[in-house]
């Protein structure tokens, strides 16, 4: 990724935050945000059989292996995503989709003449990070290391997978961090136990 991309993702999911009145390590309903932003977020399931491209084509194809999109009308967008999977699974493929919102990504066609999928790798790794960083902010990662949740009890505070949480939990620094902080700690609680004490006053 591009020198600086970490931390300006770091900002954008403060800055959500900060403007849905939500907490730097607070949860936060990817379906809210999109309605914040102004982006319609509709279920696969909603779709019908008979419904105009790009979306008929959605409903031809394998679904299960189909996990979100957006659609472009003009300058509107709507995200589809696949209400089929985990509810873990379905904020992260909407938290990708507005990832690519917030960055600016170009929109661009998802196969070419011949129905090869079309895929820029730096846009959908940029987005993927902006997503996680969305999900489970740095904060909410250190959040979650000092209180010494697992990740199950993390993904179920978060409304995200246990993949995401443990994703997160590492690339973010957290672990580490905490690790470190704790092993200071107990170093200076050592040494503070070793040192001598001072004689007690004669009488």
């Amino acid at each position: 990724m591009r020198r600086g991309f970490k931390t300006e993702a770091s900002t954008i999911a403060r800055e959500m935050r900060d403007e849905l009145n939500a907490a730097a390590d607070a949860p936060l309903d990817m379906r809210q945000l999109a309605d914040h932003l102004g982006i319609p977020v509709l279920p696969l399931s909603d779709l019908r059989a008979d419904a105009p491209a790009p979306t008929g084509l959605l409903l031809g194809a394998a679904t299960s292996m189909f996990s979100g999109m957006t659609v472009f009308d003009g300058a509107r967008r709507t995200i589809v995503f696949n209400d089929a999977h985990s509810p873990g699974r379905q904020a992260s493929d909407i938290a990708h989709e507005i990832a690519h919102g917030l960055l600016f990504h170009e929109p661009a066609p998802v196969a070419d003449d011949l129905g090869c999928r079309l895929w820029n790798p730096e846009a959908e790794q940029e987005a993927d990070w902006l997503a996680g960083a969305l999900l489970v902010p740095d904060e909410a990662a250190l959040r979650i290391e000092r209180l010494g949740w697992s990740d199950g009890e993390a993904a179920a505070a978060y409304g995200v997978s246990t993949r995401m949480i443990r994703y997160r939990r590492n690339v973010s620094g957290a672990r580490k961090r905490v690790q470190r902080a704790r092993a200071r700690r107990g170093a200076a609680s050592a040494r503070r136990r070793a040192a001598p004490r001072a004689p007690a006053p004669s009488a």
